[in-house]
């Protein structure tokens, strides 16, 4: 296929690999990451892990920016333009569509709060406060519309704002220095962590290999929780990934190239477990994942440190480096569908989307607050509960599903067509002995973590709950086992060329 020389490509291989590695890394690597190493085996669990990432997470990866490079657009039009005519692949583009809008309807918010509590820790209004002050000023920020909604639109604005100015200029210049910036402090933090009194309980806790702790919770949830993680981590499975491979030069191999996201993404997993449990356990704190740790109980830990307003903010200053550099990627995504499916100009998807981003995040803001007594999933649930769901536990294990289907069924790109983009460049070969595991062994390991994440997640609100939400489950699989199933057709050579 020849390459689109109209399209703006990355100026950098360091750059591709950085913006990549952005999208990646998200508030799941520090919030939720460390404590289930620990509470799962600390090093056993990252063992587990690291060949979860290799069998899962890698190649779902590979299939993503292949598709991207080998359709020079996004996931808007690149299913169309790689399949063969007669088949169905295509219609998932509203899914994928739908699927970054939905996440950017809460994600801004929540970036928002990372930006707002650089605020919280450098005006030392919760220093030396106790817990129950510490919880108050969280849920303060929650039931306030104004300043939710506000640093939410400050998110959207500074997001779209550098994504105005193209691939180069904006998005690969800006998340760059933030992500080097975010490793920089990254280190520095754990220096720092490590050197407290006490903060060897917390390594051993976090690091060393505990395989009772893996019998007690059950070894099958041990590798689950290793999968699911795995599975996450990378963002992959509603074309935000698939985007960067579309700037991405023919020069290197995509194998080589997706190692070193994941290297990147593991690394700053691992190194913010290492800046959290010890430190929690050097002034006595249980650890603990979610908000609760963000916001109560790491600045309690500061508040416990010497030095701490300095450390409390440089820490939230590293967690808006992690937030906005994925908001950032995303938005990228969206703004290139935007042009890619209606035919907008880069100035016109920016402005449309600034709109309905903006308006689109306020059901989240005010699910805290003014729409609390919606409660979509059941007692103590929020709209952005509802929207999580809908893009952590559908749109990214089915998109995921999809993409691998597309890569290696003769009715969708076929394998051969993905191997040879894969390996199109210098660097290592994307194996061709793997083909048979990706053809039929990843695509149920996919649709299992998919039905165990219903599963769980609704298992004990009852059975006749648990039952209705089962067959959803299966109606939106089927959807994307019908898209998958269309007849093959003459491949479209004339419209591979116009890629």
């Amino acid at each position: 296929m020849t390459e689109n020389k109209n399209r703006e490509k990355f100026a950098s291989r360091l750059g591709f690999i950085l913006v990549s590695a952005g999208c990646a890394v998200g508030l799941g690597n520090v919030w939720k990451f460390p404590y289930i190493c620990g509470m799962y085996g600390g090093a056993a669990f990252i063992l587990i892990y690291l060949v979860c990432l290799a069998v899962m997470g890698i190649p779902i990866l590979i299939c993503e920016f292949a598709i991207g490079r080998g359709s020079n657009s996004s996931i808007g039009t690149a299913l169309k333009t790689l399949e063969p005519e007669g088949t169905r692949w295509h219609h998932f583009k509203w899914f994928g569509f739908a699927g970054n809008y939905l996440l950017m309807m809460f994600y801004t918010m929540v970036a928002g709060w990372m930006i707002y509590y650089v605020h919280v820790m450098a005006s030392g209004r919760i220093g030396n406060a106790g817990v129950e002050v510490i919880e108050h000023e969280f849920q303060g920020m929650l039931q306030n519309p104004g300043i939710m909604m506000a640093f939410t639109l400050l998110v959207i604005f500074l997001c779209i704002g550098i994504c105005s100015f193209g691939i180069q200029k904006g998005v690969e210049r800006v998340s760059k220095v933030m992500m080097i910036l975010l490793i920089v402090l990254m280190i520095v933090m754990a220096v720092r962590s490590v050197t407290l009194a006490d903060s060897a309980k917390g390594l051993r806790f976090y690091l060393v290999p505990d395989f009772g702790k893996m019998v007690d919770q059950g070894i099958g949830n041990v590798v689950f929780a290793a999968m699911t993680h795995a599975f996450f981590t990378l963002s992959v499975g509603m074309g935000s990934m698939e985007i960067f491979g579309s700037y991405l030069s023919k020069e290197r191999k995509l194998t080589g190239e997706s190692v070193n996201v994941v290297l990147i993404d593991t690394m700053i997993a691992l190194v913010a477990g290492i800046i959290i449990i010890p430190a929690c356990f050097a002034y006595g704190i249980s650890p603990d994942a979610g908000p609760s740790l963000m916001f109560i109980t790491l600045p309690n830990v500061f508040n416990h440190m010497p030095a701490g307003r300095i450390w409390g903010t440089m820490f939230f200053v590293f967690m808006s480096f992690a937030a906005l550099s994925t908001v950032i990627a995303v938005f990228e995504n969206i703004i290139a569908m935007s042009i890619d499916l209606f035919g907008w100009s880069r100035k016109k998807s920016v402005l449309v989307n600034l709109v309905g981003i903006s308006v689109l995040s306020a059901p989240a803001v005010l699910g805290f607050n003014v729409l609390s007594a919606i409660q979509p999933l059941g007692n103590g649930s929020s709209i952005m509960d509802l929207e999580d769901f809908i893009v952590s536990y559908n749109v990214l294990p089915l998109g995921s599903l999809l993409f691998v289907l597309f890569c290696t069924r003769k009715n969708g790109w076929g394998f051969e067509n993905f191997l040879a983009e894969t390996n199109t460049g210098s660097g290592r070969d994307f194996p061709r002995w793997i083909r048979g595991y990706m053809t039929y062994v990843l695509p149920l390991i996919i649709l299992g973590i998919y039905f165990k994440g219903y599963y769980d997640m609704f298992k004990v609100r009852g059975t006749l709950t648990l039952c209705i939400w089962m067959i959803v489950a299966v109606i939106f699989a089927g959807f994307i086992i019908w898209l998958a199933l269309g007849k093959k057709g003459k491949i479209n050579h004339d419209r591979r060329k116009d890629a």
